[in-house]
This record gives C-alpha cells, structure tokens and sequence, in this order.
C-alpha cells in the first residue's frame, strides 16, 4: 500500500504565461550508430582484408595439385576458403586429403604472410577505434539513451554532479527517486558507480545546458517530472532553465546560481525556485540576529531527519559589522544586513588588517577557505566577543570548520541542498518553512513549542497529502455522508485515546492558507495537508487513510471485522466504491 505522506508529491508549476510560440519537440542530439561508425572507420582494412581472400583463393582454384594415384586435381572454391581460413588465423589444422605440391606449398606460403599482416592491420585499426573518443562517446550515448527509454517511472534530471548536486543525489535516491545525472567532468560521473546509490543511476558527461544532449537525458520522456540545475556555471544553470521551461513547461524546474543579475534572467522563464545561496545567507544571517527563535526553528525544520534540535543564537547585539569578502558574496551579505537597518563594512583581503574597533559581528566570507579561517582566528584572539561567520568553500574542509567552531558557518552547498529537498520531497512544505521565517519571535515560538511537545525535539518527516480518493480513498468515502475532525484522524490506531506524533503545519482549502489548523476542524475533500511527525507515525496515518475499518476505530471506538465471512455473516457488505457497515457510521 503506497503511503502518500512518505511518496514525493508532485504538482505543477504555477505559470503566469506561456513563453512558447510553438508547441516543438525536444531535440534528441544525432544519434551514432557504433556499427555504423566500426565499419565505416574499417572500410579500408576490410577492403585490404577482402582483397587479400579473393586473391587467395582465386591462386588455390588455379595452382594444380596432384591426387594419390598422380591425376591433376585443382581446389574448389569452398576448399580454397576452408583453407584458408584455418591458415590465415594461425590455427594450422590440415585437413585436406593430399599432400601439396610445391606450387602450391610456395603460394601457401605467400599467402600465409598476406593474410597474417592483414588480420594484424585489421586488428590494430580495429583497437585504435576502440580508443578513440568519438567512438567511446558512441557507445556511451547509446548505452545512456537505451537505459533512459527503459525507464517506466517518473524521474529527475540533476545537472552538475558536484557536492551539492551528490548530497541532492543521495537524499531523492533514499526516498526512492528514479534520477538521471549530467556532468561536465568525466572523473564525476564515474563516481556514480561507487556512490552506491540504492536505483539505477545513468550518468553523461555533457553540458546540461546543450538541448539536444538535455533531450539525450531524458527532457522529452513523458515520464521526466524536475529538473534540478546544481552545475557551478551560472550560464549553464541559465540555458538548462530556459531550455527546460521553453520545451516542457510542466515539468518542475529548481536552479542554483550566485549572481543576482543572471538569478533575474532566469525568475523570467519562471522557474519553481532560483536558490541563490549568497542572498538565503544573508537572509539567515539577519534572521539570526533579530529572530533567533524562527532561526532556530528553521534550521530545525530543514535539517535531515532525526538531527537534535540546534542551539539558539544567543547574546547578538546590534552594532556594526565587517564582511570581508570578493566577489558577489560581500555584497549580498552587506545588503541584506544593510536593509535590516545595520552598519556594515566592507572590506577584501587586499586591504590589510581589519579594524575591528567597535564592531559586533564579522563575517570572512571570500573564496578561500584557509584565508577565511586565518582571518577568523586572528578576529577571535583579538576579541573573542565578536560574533564570527565563516564562509567554507570546500567540502574536504569540513572538518577544520568544525575543529574551528564559529558561531555561524556558510557553507553555500548545504543551503540550496535544504531548499531544494525541501521543496521537492513536499511542495507545501517550503510554504511553512518560508512563513516561519517570516514570522516573529513570540509565533515562531510557539510554533516551535507546538511541534516539540507533539513530535519530539528530532527533526520530523513530512510531506503533504490531498483529501480525496487518490491519497486517501477512505477519507473520502467517509466524507461522501459522515463529517471528520483532524483530531479524529490524528488518533493512534493502536489506541484511538492517544494522538499520533503528527502535526498538520499547515492547511489549503479553497486557495487559503492555515497555520496549524485546529483539532476540531472538519475535513473536506480537495483540502491539502501538510503534515510533520515520526515515520512511524505517518505510516499509521497513511493507514487510517486507506482502510475504512481502521478510520471507523478511529472515530467511533468500534472494531469492524476485516475478514470477508465475518463481513457476510454479520451483514456488512461491499457496495460499489465504498464499504457500508449496516448503516452504523
């Protein structure tokens, strides 16, 4: 029985337009036929090796030969090849019933030579295709695109095999996500096959943002459902966005990118989320300082699941800061502090020591990793007061961040990782996320103590789920003549007297949005539900939702007999698309 609170759900994208003129096809790059390519690469040496057999053969059928009793005796065409064939490829057999003349032993021999070099010419053209590019390309496109048209579930196209695209990889591939994956670097894909990812991941060097090789991936499959554009190429992520929107609007589009100016070319084609990991931290970073509750709670929220509540920001005052910084990075930073209302300063690793009289908060932020802890550490001997926020580029540097200790670390992988997953396990739930961040202080924690006390203080699963009879088939024939609260359904179906660890966070009906919807609410069908809570929990959820008897125990306390005597002998029947029990709901 499929649980849709633990399935990804899928939805289509809201769409304001239509950027297409013309309704066209997903171009497929050309397909190479490797045999064709083999024989046209071997034209000249099979020719060599033709002609050498037709020469031959044609001597054997002309050089006379001599029987036992001394009669002139002349090879047939079959003979002829036989002989050859066995000779020419070294095996020596020596079948034939009569000893050779010395005509022909000589033309033997001639031939032997002919043919050895041939074969041997033909061999080493034959090895040097092998390794050639244009061939191993071939044949790997071909095996590509062969796994691609087997696919019979929905998948995800990830371009850009780097770390944050593998941390991506990995978490949809747990859940059970068909992918298929593009790189530009061969050394990325080959990773693929010692990742140990549970599915069959295809992986292609190309570059995601050439159409006809995202069609080769899979853009066009009837059954491609996202696309997620991780690469580090802004431009790249950029033309796979508009190839993607241009050619399948329906299918979900998430990119990354770093630069504000290309993040506004692609929010054009509308994509469902650009992540621009530079701006999410300077809005983290503000969210810090002035709402540390709804910090708290929205680390909390996208954090993997299971992970221990994070500490709560503690002791940041308002006052100036120094962001020391190249590139876009400094200036999203300071922006987004500056709009917050603080005095911020920007400086870059050329302009010498920092001045740090005054200031509350320093954030080394440029593309080193070793100058930024450097600049760090010497910061913290100074004043260890100072809030420090250091920025890691590479991932192999993890654990020096950790020895470290800053109060905040920026690591930009790990943000659009969060995001992205968050948006695509349940769409509905980066909703909640984002008001949370929106929110205050006093809501955000009560928020918090709402889903603490009901879930516990680990990180729980979610997902989203619509009343109706895909998802929840009972609910739904429930609904057809009887009402049901959301308490009622929240009851655990070992004991309808305790609540399930599950929180609904958040409720759409009719295009309105409730946070945290209360337990006596009534249900209807089309209501769209985001919940929190253990596996565990939800998997009994997802029960109740598919089985009338248990949905029945949940909300009269009665237990319905299951079995189908037990249904007969006490008059309860099946009628139709739902189960009527005699009248007793």
């Amino acid at each position: 029985m499929r649980n849709p609170l633990l399935s990804p759900q899928e939805r289509r994208p809201k769409r304001h337009g239509d950027l297409r003129r013309r309704r066209v096809s997903v171009p497929v790059v050309p397909r190479i036929d490797a045999l064709f390519l083999i024989l046209r690469r071997m034209r000249a040496p099979l020719l060599i090796l033709a002609g050498v057999y037709v020469v031959a053969m044609g001597g054997f059928t002309l050089v006379p030969g001599q029987d036992a009793n001394g009669n002139l005796r002349y090879m047939s065409l079959f003979e002829a090849f036989y002989f050859l064939s066995y000779t020419a490829t070294t095996i020596g057999f020596g079948e034939l019933p009569y000893p050779f003349t010395p005509a022909q032993r000589l033309w033997t021999t001639v031939c032997i030579y002919l043919s050895v070099l041939a074969w041997a010419y033909a061999f080493g053209q034959l090895f040097q295709l092998m390794r050639d590019s244009a061939f191993q390309t071939a044949i790997a496109r071909q095996r590509f695109a062969g796994r691609i048209r087997a696919f019979r579930d929905d998948f995800v196209i990830i371009a850009g095999y780097g770390h944050t695209g593998r941390m991506i990889a990995h978490a949809l591939d747990a859940r059970g996500e068909r992918l298929v994956v593009l790189d530009r670097r061969q050394e990325r894909i080959d990773t693929l096959e010692s990742d140990q990812l549970v599915g069959d991941v295809p992986g292609l060097v190309a570059d995601a943002s050439n159409v006809s090789l995202l069609g080769l991936a899979g853009l066009g499959h009837p059954r491609c459902k996202a696309v997620l554009a991780m690469t580090e190429d802004d431009e790249q992520n950029l033309g796979l966005v508009m190839a993607a929107r241009l050619l399948r609007p329906q299918v979900r589009v998430i990119a990354r990118c770093e630069s504000r100016e290309t993040a506004l070319q692609m929010s054009r084609f509308e994509p469902e989320a650009v992540i621009n990991p530079f701006d999410r931290y300077g809005a983290y970073l503000v969210l810090m300082i002035h709402r540390p509750v709804a910090y708290q709670l929205v680390r909390w929220l996208l954090a993997e699941p299971g992970t221990s509540m994070p500490a709560r920001p503690e002791g940041l005052t308002d006052g100036p800061w120094v962001v020391l910084a190249d590139g876009e990075f400094g200036h999203e930073v300071a922006n987004d502090l500056r709009r917050d209302g603080l005095e911020v300063r920007v400086v870059t690793p050329d302009d010498g020591p920092v001045d740090t009289t005054g200031i509350v908060g320093f954030v080394a932020g440029t593309s080193s990793d070793t100058t930024n802890l450097s600049a760090a550490a010497r910061i913290r001997l100074i004043n260890p007061e100072i809030f420090l926020s250091v920025r890691q580029q590479e991932h192999n540097n993890r654990t020096l961040m950790t020895a470290f200790s800053p109060d905040s670390d920026f690591f930009p992988g790990e943000i659009v990782v969060n995001e992205c997953l968050a948006r695509m396990v349940s769409p509905g739930y980066w909703g909640f996320v984002d008001y949370v961040m929106r929110s205050e202080n006093a809501r955000a924690q009560e928020i918090l103590s709402e889903l603490v006390s009901r879930v516990g203080k680990a990180t729980p699963h979610h997902g989203r789920v619509t009343v109706g009879a895909r998802d929840t088939p009972a609910v739904q024939r429930w609904l057809g003549s009887r009402t049901l609260t959301l308490g009622d359904l929240l009851r655990s179906p070992s004991d309808r007297q305790r609540t399930l660890p599950v929180v609904v966070v958040e409720m759409l009906r009719d295009g309105e949005r409730t946070i945290l919807p209360p337990p006596d609410l009534e249900l209807r069908s089309g209501d769209k539900l985001v919940l929190v809570g253990t596996r565990d929990a939800l998997d009994d959820l997802g029960e109740a939702m598919y089985d009338d008897s248990t949905l029945q125990y949940l909300v009269t306390g009665r237990d319905v007999p299951t079995s189908l005597v037990w249904r007969l002998v006490t008059g309860r029947v099946l009628i139709g698309d739902r189960r009527d029990f005699g009248g007793e709901f």
